[in-house]
């Protein structure tokens, strides 16, 4: 693995036949959640099954949090350099969902997503420049699965697909009309039945406007909270070798 600076992000590079993101294979890009550290996702380039070749990406997210800000990733290790795409005021969204109010903070965009959609959008850019991948999934988890989505929406940029794992549905009333502009991209999507954080039925929105806008979605509900569980990864990596084949 080796570490870059690219879209004034630091970026780790995976896989390929250096491990190092060397060769001319595809690429997986993977952004972390809110209030991970920015390697959290990393070990998974080593059980996902995906192509012979693959390379790997794993930004961390610009911003640094104090502890963890409340929506760590659900690879299992402890927060530590936590970091964010942008900020969340969780007490906000709890206190929204105690009172039934999550509908219309679905609605919104929240602040600072544009931003963070533009850096990512940059840093696509510099990595098709730099290692020229024959394909490109971009995915997340939480905070980085809405970020995946939104760019995915918002730009013509060519994807194999795009992985969703735990995230929610918000910018509704622009995802919406944008989503059919994508039609027939391929999405895997997962979320846990049990999730407190990111209730399950705004996954199931998410899923239903993508599908009304045509996308391909896989969807993979499991039994558990705000994690990536195993059978999780294994419908990830199953789902990564077909679209990248």
């Amino acid at each position: 693995m080796k570490e870059l600076d690219l879209a004034g992000l630091k970026v780790r590079l995976a896989g390929g036949v250096d491990r190092e993101g060397g060769g001319e294979g595809p690429l997986v890009v993977l952004l972390h959640g809110f209030g991970a550290p920015g390697d959290d996702l990393v070990p998974f380039w080593r059980v996902l099954d995906a192509p012979r070749g693959t390379r790997w990406a794993f930004p961390a997210a610009p911003f640094a949090l104090q502890g963890d800000g409340g929506l760590a990733s659900g690879a299992g290790y402890a927060p530590r350099d936590s970091r964010a795409w942008w900020m969340i005021d969780i007490e906000r969204r709890l206190s929204a969902a105690e009172r039934g109010e999550l509908e219309a903070m679905s609605g919104e965009v929240p602040p600072g997503m544009a931003d963070a959609s533009a850096r990512v959008s940059a840093l696509l850019d510099e990595l098709d420049a730099r290692l020229k991948p024959t394909n490109v999934v971009l995915g997340g988890f939480s905070q980085g699965a809405m970020l995946a989505c939104d760019v995915a929406l918002r730009t013509d940029r060519a994807l194999a697909g795009i992985a969703l794992l735990s995230g929610t549905l918000v910018a509704a009333d622009e995802w919406a009309p944008l989503a059919s502009r994508r039609r027939g991209l391929p999405v895997l999507q997962s979320h846990g039945m049990l999730d407190p954080l990111l209730p399950f039925a705004y996954a199931e929105k998410l899923r239903d406007l993508l599908q009304t806008g045509g996308l391909d979605v896989t969807w993979v509900p499991f039994r558990g909270g705000h994690e990536i569980p195993d059978p999780v990864l294994r419908a990830l990596g199953g789902w990564i070798r077909t679209v990248l084949t």
